[in-house]
């Protein structure tokens, strides 16, 4: 029983690392998304509106992660759709980089950071996932 609730509390502690980043990057974009309208390109009061677009999608993004976190055995489609998510996120953050000249030297290191952060956030669900698999039900 011990090493079931171990395994459980160390998946748990991976996904809510990957929650807790995404979370903060979501209120950072919503509360001031002035600090950052300008490593994407944007400016003004629409780029302000399109980072707190994107600061909300952050969110809606965290409803899975969040039940995951919850119980990552009982509710495992919420972390298999983690994982669907994330690599969804990893796999455009590239492409879109992949559409992007070496004139956009700002823009390109501002997805870059997403492609490190998703890209470590992909690991640890991995871990997760793999650590709780063999569990029943706790």
């Amino acid at each position: 029983m011990f090493a079931n609730n171990s395994r459980l509390w160390l998946a748990r502690i991976l996904i809510g690392l990957v929650t807790m980043w995404n979370l903060q990057a979501a209120m950072t974009f919503i509360l001031w998304p002035n600090s950052y309208v300008a490593s994407y390109e944007l400016s003004g009061i629409a780029g302000e509106a399109a980072l707190r677009g994107v600061g909300v999608l952050f969110l809606m993004w965290n409803v899975p992660y969040v039940v995951a976190l919850w119980h990552p055995i009982r509710y495992r489609l919420a972390l298999i759709l983690t994982l669907v998510m994330q690599s969804i996120g990893l796999v455009g953050e590239n492409l879109i980089l992949s559409t992007l000249s070496t004139n956009h030297g700002f823009l390109r290191a501002s997805i870059m950071r997403f492609i490190v952060f998703d890209s470590a956030g992909l690991i640890l669900l991995i871990i997760a996932f793999l650590i709780k698999r063999r569990e029943k039900n706790l």
